[in-house]
């Protein structure tokens, strides 16, 4: 449950819309969003040391809850990876599966509540202007996560796309395709045109997969703002619980979705670069 908001309900959202910034420079490239680093860094370690443990721990015989719960995740990945992409999944399946879990772990953030940084810091170290404390938990809410996110997907595509083509292949493609033609005078005429669509095409995938995480992380998260800031204080405290429990059950569901999505656009682009046209 939120505290009561200080200066109404629009001075609560701006402030849980702040990032923790430690600026390096007056560049907008140099303001660096500690929480949302922080943040994603953790997860990412818990995701690794808890499939790393239970893979030390696998047997094949009668598998625990725990292994069986992370072979089913597993296994549903790579069922998804094997309908898409009809080549080596020997490092497709892991990208993917990282993907997932780890877009997973970070959306989830969105389910803990808003002022427990502001909290924390108030009831650990005493500080009564813990309200003023910036720490955002989401980080697929910060567009700067999102596009570094979709950036390492789209250059991992290009990989794909290099490796499956060659580099002389692959910019071929970018010079010749979609529009062919046998004529070198036309062939000519058709480069800058058949370049201009594929940059394109290329460009539009990252900005896809980091506007769409984050349009919905944000706007989860907004609500969530509107619902604390509407129904703070102990007066209003069972309204706010109903409320917050019923979109947090239906946000559940955009978390995983969204996760998914990303998952499988990752893999759908792998598979298409990896074409010859």
């Amino acid at each position: 449950m939120a505290s009561e908001p200080q200066g109404g309900l629009t001075e609560y959202i701006q402030h849980h819309l702040h990032h923790n910034v430690v600026s390096l420079g007056d560049a907008p490239f140099m303001k660096i969003h500690v929480d949302s680093i922080l943040v994603a860094f953790l997860l990412g370690a818990v995701f690794c040391l808890w499939f790393w443990l239970m893979a030390r721990k696998a047997t094949s015989g009668v598998p625990s809850k725990g292994q069986a719960f992370v072979e089913l995740i597993v296994e549903f990945v790579d069922t998804q990876v094997k309908d898409t992409f009809h080549g080596d999944r020997r490092t497709v399946t892991p990208l993917a599966l990282s993907i997932f879990m780890w877009v997973t772990f970070l959306n989830a953030m969105d389910l803990l509540p808003l002022d427990a940084p502001s909290w924390t810091v108030k009831t650990a170290a005493g500080v009564e202007t813990a309200h003023h404390t910036f720490f955002r938990w989401v980080p697929t809410a910060d567009i700067n996560t999102t596009v570094g996110l979709a950036l390492v997907v789209f250059f991992i595509v290009l990989g794909h796309g290099i490796k499956a083509k060659g580099g002389l292949g692959f910019g071929k493609e970018l010079m010749t395709a979609p529009f062919h033609a046998h004529n070198p005078v036309v062939v000519a005429i058709l480069v800058p045109f058949n370049f201009l669509l594929n940059v394109v095409e290329y460009l539009s995938k990252p900005v896809s997969l980091a506007m769409r995480l984050f349009g919905n992380m944000y706007g989860g998260e907004l609500v969530f703002m509107l619902i604390a800031g509407l129904f703070a204080g102990w007066i209003s405290f069972l309204p706010g619980v109903i409320f917050n429990t019923a979109w947090a059950i239906f946000h559940i569901l955009i978390i995983l979705l969204q996760a998914f999505i990303f998952m499988m656009l990752t893999i759908v682009y792998i598979a298409t670069a990896r074409e010859h046209h």
